[in-house]
């Protein structure tokens, strides 16, 4: 027996599902190619590559003036319950609940200025990179464009072989991780916290903990066996790919025992803190690009009498989670020498409406939103563009989805002039309507 978020589950349960069996062929991996599959007889596989990505997705919807781009002079309605403090970098002030975040200014930029009128109430738009991926509602969402993840599987792969190129931590995938669109199944992220389930023991991170390393032992043994039979009529090739994802490095990459109660502190014991802790381990072990959730829908502050409460009962506690979150890795990977090759991006979908309402929360604000970048060897310590004084549309500097999508696509070295061929047959860009590298940044 083991447990599984609180529950008693028969061992017999521990079985690998179609879904997860079929995303680690070689479709699953992300464009695993033959050379590759050579280091599958346990031959050494060097990292291709050390550039990465990490995306902290912040479902709901965060409020820029509360956190980002406050507004100390604008009237209580506009300016909130929250004070201002100042920031290593002159002149960049936050709000007074991203203590940890002022303090390394220098190492990021706070952009102010993004333009997400297209986008809705998903990851869509944003996490394509791309406005004309958009939600309909009409069962085409998303209009059949990829995410920037799933771009980043085909283009560039994973920077190791025996990992996935796109993982995603979250524990609502439909609406918090956009995938491939009609890039097809062979691109589509991987489900990591699936994976962390199957592979060990790591503690809080709301996946499943076994009590008995002998069952779990036990039960690879079984499925083992079941992959023999099942892979009797399959290519050599394949066989190849399940024993890699059955080999030492991914368990490895996906098993947080080995990490320190200090760092558990330092990221924080919460949703967001420990998946920042899992989304290093995979990019250091060869993860191109993952992307991280805490919950869906959490920054949704629309007010007191809703599930995510208002901007002060909702927000407040939240904004400490996400300030220790980038402080944390900002540090780590600093440490590690890995910073420079890892870009870091923390976003939601669209900001806030600059009024409080009558139950002390924003609304959706498709004008502008803030996002915050890190990492990745480009100019930090600056705040970038700017909106006017009461936070309702850009001022300057305006930053598009394309313009995020070239930003990372530039970072991982894929040609911003790549095309992708639709199932018509159709030469699709990956980079739309003039989309160009954030030019501050470097």
């Amino acid at each position: 027996m083991f447990g599984l978020n609180g529950r008693t589950v028969p061992q017999g349960h521990i079985r690998v599902g179609r879904r997860w069996f079929l995303q680690t062929s070689l479709a699953g991996l992300g464009g695993l190619s033959l050379s590759a599959l050579a280091h599958a007889d346990g031959s050494p596989a060097p990292l291709k590559s050390k550039k990465s990505v990490i995306v902290f997705w912040l479902s709901g919807g965060l409020s820029h003036i509360d956190s980002w781009d406050p507004k100390p002079d604008a009237p209580a309605e506009i300016r909130g319950p929250y004070g201002t403090i100042a920031s290593k970098v002159p002149g960049v002030q936050l709000c007074e609940h991203l203590p940890l975040q002022a303090s390394i200014a220098d190492k990021l930029s706070f952009v102010r200025s993004v333009d997400c009128k297209t986008s809705n109430h998903t990851p869509i738009t944003l996490q394509a990179g791309n406005p004309l991926a958009r939600r309909t509602d009409n069962g085409r969402d998303g209009d059949g464009w990829p995410s920037m993840g799933s771009v980043v599987a085909k283009f560039k792969g994973p920077n190791h072989p025996d990992l996935p190129a796109f993982v995603g931590l979250a524990p609502s995938w439909k609406a918090d991780v956009y995938e491939a669109g009609l890039l097809g199944p062979a691109y589509a992220p991987v489900n990591g916290l699936e994976l962390v389930g199957k592979f060990g023991v790591p503690k809080g991170i709301e996946v499943p903990r076994l009590q008995d390393r002998d069952a779990l032992r036990q039960a690879f043994d079984r499925y083992r066996s079941d992959v023999d039979t099942t892979l009797t009529k399959t290519t050599r090739f394949n066989q190849q790919a399940y024993e890699m994802v059955l080999g030492g490095h991914v368990e490895r990459a996906f098993d947080m025992r080995t990490e320190t109660d200090a760092t558990r502190d330092a990221y924080g014991r919460n949703s967001i803190g420990e998946k920042a802790i899992l989304a290093r381990r995979l990019v250091e072990a060869g993860t191109s690009y993952v992307l991280v959730s805490g919950a869906w829908g959490y920054f949704d502050h629309h007010g007191d009498n809703v599930q995510w409460g208002g901007i002060e009962k909702g927000l407040t506690p939240l904004l400490p989670q996400i300030d220790r979150a980038m402080y944390a890795l900002v540090n780590d990977l600093e440490q590690r020498g890995m910073l420079d090759d890892t870009l870091i991006v923390m976003m939601s979908e669209f900001g806030r409406s600059p009024v409080i309402n009558k139950e002390a929360g924003r609304e959706h604000w498709t004008n502008v939103m803030s996002l915050l970048m890190a990492g990745g060897g480009l100019r930090h310590g600056q705040a970038i563009g700017s909106t006017d004084s009461k936070g309702y549309e850009v001022k300057d500097a305006v930053v598009r989805p394309q313009d995020l999508a070239a930003t990372v696509f530039r970072h991982l070295g894929i040609d911003l002039s790549t095309h992708w061929m639709s199932p018509q047959g159709r030469p699709t860009p990956i980079i739309v309507e003039g989309g160009r590298p954030i030019p501050e940044l470097g």
